[in-house]
């Protein structure tokens, strides 16, 4: 890790390309395909991606379907089930508080107000490949659940012959009441939620991560679905000084750079001989760890160690990285760490906080805006689940009373009719 001060930093650092030109073509002819052909556009690209070797299959998992995916997770993996699911006890916990209500006030013969309405219908999409993990789905259930959405529905890319893939998805879906299962995944199951075929049913809103077609596809889709983010490579920046224990550190850095070689970790500290020793932690730890070798792409490639003055040009850095985590780990109050970190997706306080304990379990949710994003969104939550509509109603007095002014306003804009609306309204012989 080349040590650089903030000011080098700013100066050669840059966000990470977000969607490949080829992928974006290629993402588009199927979205074009799935929208004109529907069921066997979604068959014909399901054997070509997922190498389902059957003619045809139920894209809907039956009943029969999701007990026996159940129990198999039971009898296989039944103690890490269990784990995950009490887990989603803590997840839930943290998203009851993000709850709103709507509200509503008088005001001089006017009724204003906010109505909150849970999403009718939302997919949260579950990958089949090398990136499975059912924390993810924890994550993108729970929070709709709480919302109230009246139906969630999840889909996974199927097995070889058009069954379910991964039974502990399923299990997990099903123990936290998801209304429907289907075997679907790649951007063609994306195209077909968000325009609905013969046999999907059209959503509002889609969530959950996948590779590069499905985000892709996600974002080409957004407008037409909803969409919770685009996901891009995981990051972490940890901010330490001389009190904090290098190994963790560097520990710390190796978990987030484990996930698929092109994730960004950044040591920011007070210290440069600090930033030494958590070099040398780093050299010891690697190889010892399975995914080495994804972990050492990362550190070369997306790795930097700034040198700051200062706690607050270490704000001013992580303010400016707009991370997807930060970890802070100074000598200094919690609470005014908090007041000066303005951008961040987590924030994780604390020698005795790793992101991992949020990844999994703590409660808050693992799904967090990547690539500086930070700056303009936040965490997935319960407000993703709820769309909110404003309302008003007023007296014959209060039109009276304000007729003239609105029309006033409307004419200033040169909209007659928005002023005749209005004033026809007015008793003539107020």
């Amino acid at each position: 890790m080349l040590i650089r001060t903030f000011e080098e930093f700013k100066t050669l650092t840059k966000k990470q390309e977000e969607l490949n030109p080829e992928i974006i073509n290629s993402t588009q002819k199927i979205i074009e395909d799935v929208k004109k052909m529907g069921d066997e556009a979604l068959l014909f690209y399901s054997k070509k991606f997922d190498g389902v070797r059957v003619e045809k299959f139920n894209f809907l998992a039956t009943e029969d379907e999701i007990i026996k995916a159940s129990k198999e997770a039971e009898e296989q993996q039944g103690e890490i089930l269990k784990l995950f699911l009490k887990a989603a006890e803590n997840i839930k916990e943290f998203h009851e508080k993000q709850k709103e209500e709507s509200f509503f006030y008088h005001k001089d013969g006017a009724t204003l107000g906010l109505k909150i309405t849970p999403i009718s219908k939302v997919l949260t999409y579950v990958p089949g490949g090398k990136a499975f993990y059912p924390s993810t789905a924890l994550m993108n259930i729970i929070p709709a659940k709480v919302a109230g959405v009246e139906e969630i529905i999840l889909t996974t890319p199927p097995s070889e012959t058009g069954g379910i893939k991964n039974p502990l998805a399923i299990a997990i879906a099903h123990k936290l009441g998801v209304h429907k299962i289907y075997k679907l995944g790649g951007a063609h199951a994306i195209a077909g939620f968000a325009y609905g075929t013969e046999t999907l049913p059209r959503v509002a809103k889609i969530v959950g991560p996948g590779n590069a077609y499905v985000a892709t596809a996600k974002k080409l889709l957004s407008g037409v679905i909803g969409i919770d983010s685009i996901a891009g490579p995981s990051e972490v920046v940890t901010f330490a000084d001389e009190t904090a224990n290098p190994e963790w550190i560097a520990i710390d850095l190796c978990a987030q750079a484990e996930h698929t070689g092109d994730n960004t970790v950044i040591l920011i500290s007070t210290s440069t001989s600090f930033i030494k020793e958590v070099e040398k932690a780093l050299e010891k730890i690697i190889k010892k760890l399975k995914r080495s070798e994804l972990i050492e792409k990362s550190i070369k490639n997306y790795s930097f160690a700034i040198k700051v003055k200062n706690y607050q040009e270490g704000f001013e850095a992580i303010n400016f990285i707009a991370p997807e985590h930060v970890e802070v780990m100074i000598n200094l109050d919690r609470f005014e760490i908090l007041q000066n970190i303005k951008n961040a997706g987590a924030i994780f306080i604390g020698n005795y906080t790793p992101v991992a304990l949020g990844d999994y379990f703590a409660g808050p949710n693992h799904v967090i805006p990547t690539n500086g994003t930070a700056t303009f969104s936040s965490p997935l939550g319960v407000y993703d689940f709820v769309k909110k509509s404003s309302f008003l109603s007023v007296t014959e007095d209060y039109i009276n009373k304000n007729a003239e002014i609105v029309g006033k306003l409307a004419y200033s804009e040169e909209l007659e009719a928005h002023a005749l609306s209005v004033l026809m309204r007015k008793t003539k012989t107020h």
